[in-house]
């Protein structure tokens, strides 16, 4: 495959989005951006939420996953689905019952300003480093496929990648989102039923689930070692969690719900999406084993996020495989950090800024328009700073554990505002969220240290719980 050839598929790729945001940004105002008019159909949002939820990461890193640890990533893809249920039952009510645009306001009604400024700082803080860890990945790709044979350095080739995003969503936000997002998600299923069929061919596998069934590394349930990092109920529980905070508690991924006409369509949307990201889930490991057979029979020595890459574009498995997978790639990337920026550029005008207050409509939009570039420039610099510290081989693996410490403070918030009455000292909780997630890493690491027993995802949980116990603590000195 011809560097040419991927450049003539990126043009053709965005001139569609492009296209796309021209239709869907015409009269667009801060309530297009922001909420997309509260128009969007729930079917289309809940096709489009696939690809935002799976990412360039899950595109790339699940398959490698699979070499290693076999497929129980699927014990948390289980616990997923209680998180959504918690998510469609009890978040989605509220936050349509309060017509919220930015979630983080629930906070400040509950418990103070502060607190509302903590919980959109974490939220700020945790999707700024997850897109650029979804996007450097793609970026660092697309240098090694095109841009290093023609001499670009990395720079440029990151500076492009966030121009294009900004391109064709700074006219229609979150309108342009959702229906860009429900293309980007056609091409990257399609892309993954082009790969399983062509290796499924090439392998000769006349019976693809049969294959799987028999295979030695479709073990997806663990339950043999409890201390272990893999261990059933803690990946489990830990998926659940993971679900309710990367999802519910997350500007991004709740925005797109908000835009549904009603609650009844947001939670339709929720209940088809994870049904379908279950689905979707369960083939992206059985491309896994099948990269890693095909890959051993061949003798190819890529392993991990390296895997699915060189395969695809350096093996014999043709050129529309090649261009399948970059589109794929592509997408499944774009979804994820357009919303992204998107999401990020609400919550700092609503949350931090508090645009909404300003009397002048005109104001309001210039202001949105400057974060958002801003923002762009954030994402730049934090790719870069990303490559110069040379993340895992396993991209995935690094945004799950920065997750548990930046949303395990937002799960203790929102926990403890929804089963609780209880009053708290709001000055004084921006520094239990500073210090929980220090005491989980400490935590975490004598455990490790003196009882070999690993927390893995379950970080997220034990955060969330400090952070409820510390609010329980603020309740008890505020009634002395």
């Amino acid at each position: 495959m011809q560097p040419v050839h991927i450049i003539l598929l990126i043009l053709g790729y965005f001139g569609v989005l492009i296209l796309i945001s021209y239709i869907t940004g015409k009269k667009a105002d801060n309530n297009t951006f922001f909420k997309a008019n509260n128009s969007s159909p729930w079917y289309l949002v809940a096709f489009g939420m696939i690809g935002a939820s799976l990412s360039g990461v899950t595109f790339i890193s699940v398959p490698g996953w699979v070499e290693g640890n076999s497929m129980s990533y699927m014990q948390m893809v289980l616990g997923y689905v209680v998180g959504y249920a918690v998510i469609g039952l009890i978040l989605l009510p509220l936050y349509y019952r309060l017509n919220l645009t930015s979630i983080y306001t629930y906070l400040g009604d509950r418990f103070g300003r502060y607190s509302y400024k903590t919980g959109a700082s974490y939220f700020l803080l945790s999707r700024t480093i997850g897109a650029a860890l979804r996007l450097y990945l793609v970026a660092n790709i697309l240098q090694l496929l095109i841009f290093k044979e023609y001499n670009i350095p990395f720079e440029v080739t990151t500076i492009i990648t966030i121009l294009l995003i900004w391109l064709y969503t700074f006219k229609g936000g979150i309108k342009t989102i959702v229906w860009t997002d429900t293309l980007q998600t056609l091409f990257m299923l399609i892309a993954v039923g082009v790969c399983i069929y062509t290796i499924s061919s090439e392998m000769q596998i006349s019976n693809l689930f049969d294959y799987i069934a028999d295979n030695k590394l479709s073990k997806a349930f663990h339950f043999e070692d409890f201390k272990a990092g893999n261990y059933f109920w803690k990946q489990f529980f830990a998926g659940a969690f993971i679900a309710i905070a990367m999802t519910g508690l997350d500007q991004d991924m709740m925005q797109k719900n908000l835009t549904c006409r009603n609650l009844k369509d947001a939670q339709k949307n929720m209940f088809w999406f994870t049904l379908v990201l279950v689905i979707v889930n369960f083939f992206f490991l059985a491309l896994g084993v099948l990269l890693t057979d095909y890959a051993s029979q061949n003798g190819i020595e890529a392993k991990g996020d390296e895997l699915f890459p060189i395969i695809a574009t350096k093996g014999t498995l043709g050129l529309a495989t090649a261009l399948f997978f970059l589109l794929g790639l592509i997408a499944a990337a774009y979804s994820s950090a357009d919303s992204a920026l998107t999401s990020l550029t609400t919550s700092f005008s609503i949350d931090i800024l508090e645009i909404d207050k300003k009397e002048d409509p005109l104001q309001r939009e210039k202001m949105r328009k400057r974060i958002h570039v801003i923002f762009s420039f954030i994402l730049m610099i934090t790719i870069l700073i990303i490559k110069y510290f040379n993340p895992d081989r396993s991209v995935i693996n690094d945004i799950f554990k920065f997750a548990g410490y930046t949303y395990g403070p937002l799960l203790g918030l929102y926990a403890f505002g929804l089963f609780t009455k209880l009053k708290v000292m709001d000055k004084a909780v921006p520094l239990i969220c500073i210090i929980s997630p220090f005491l989980t890493y400490f935590i975490n690491d004598a455990s490790i240290t003196y009882f070999k027993f690993d927390f893995s995802f379950a970080i997220l949980v034990l955060n969330g719980a400090l952070t409820f116990v510390g609010l329980l603590l603020l309740k008890k000195r505020a009634t002395q």
